[in-house]
């Protein structure tokens, strides 16, 4: 791995800086595009340090998630990949970041507008290839301890988790009230994007600019799992966080600097 811990610490000393000499000229788009079980609320202790520094921060909240009660039944892959598409619009040069799910979400999304991309972050993320789904992947994480809290509910064309799984799986390491809050306010994905395989060419989805931050303490996607598929996915550079699945929870002014660094 390019970067270690120690790298992280560089980029934090290289984000005081920044922050330093922040300027009011305007700068390019960060969108932010949450993950499974999640809204876009997940970025709320993130997008505030970006958006100070003269971003235009775009946090996508997609189909289904949060607030939005789009029926399951109509909700696919395609559905979130046109909501990010037009989160997006005709804006050039963004740094786009998925974090989970997300990653599939953001493949997709590169092959049909790399021109209009800067680069992909991959947050603790899916990265798939051709022909891969989420599930497809999932499948060969025997490290990740959603598969003892999964509750399948075909008939509804849900996925859940138990309740008691909900800390462990994304935020073991986050603040008593802040897991509380997220177990409060967890809620069913609709299954079929979890299933639906990306359809990726080097042309396209392999012209854009990848970048991964790996979660070591992960128990949603494995380290593991992590490490298997940038192997297999032509990652130009590497962070790691001692954190959970969650670290725009556990640690946002870290994930903050190297999203920063990265937008430079």
């Amino acid at each position: 791995m390019r970067t270690t811990l120690l790298t992280i610490a560089i980029c934090l000393l290289g984000y005081a800086a920044f922050s330093q000499n922040k300027t009011n000229k305007k700068m390019e788009t960060i969108v932010l595009v949450h993950g499974a079980w999640s809204d876009a609320s997940a970025w709320s202790a993130v997008a505030p340090v970006l958006k100070a520094k003269g971003y235009e921060v775009i946090e996508v909240n997609l189909p289904g998630h949060g607030k939005d009660n789009t029926s399951f039944a109509t909700i696919t892959l395609r559905s979130y990949v046109d909501a990010v598409k037009k989160a997006i619009g005709n804006r050039k040069n963004i740094l786009l970041v998925g974090h989970s799910m997300g990653g599939v979400v953001i493949s997709q999304v590169a092959e049909e507008i790399p021109g209009q991309l800067k680069e992909l972050v991959y947050l603790a993320a899916f990265l798939p290839r051709n022909g891969e789904s989420l599930l497809s992947l999932s499948q060969q994480d025997a490290d990740s301890h959603i598969g003892k809290y999964l509750q399948i509910d075909q008939a509804n064309g849900n996925a859940n988790l138990a309740k008691d799984g909900i800390i462990d799986v994304f935020a073991a390491d986050a603040p008593k009230n802040i897991a509380e809050q997220l177990v409060a306010n967890f809620k069913a994905d609709p299954l079929a994007p979890f299933a639906t395989p990306v359809v990726l060419t080097d042309a396209n989805f392999g012209s854009v600019k990848k970048v991964y931050i790996h979660t070591l303490n992960d128990h949603a996607v494995s380290y593991t799992l992590q490490q298997a598929m940038v192997k297999n996915g032509n990652v130009e550079r590497e962070y790691a966080i001692p954190t959970s699945h969650a670290p725009f929870i556990s640690m946002p002014d870290v994930l903050a600097a190297i999203i920063l660094e990265e937008a430079k």
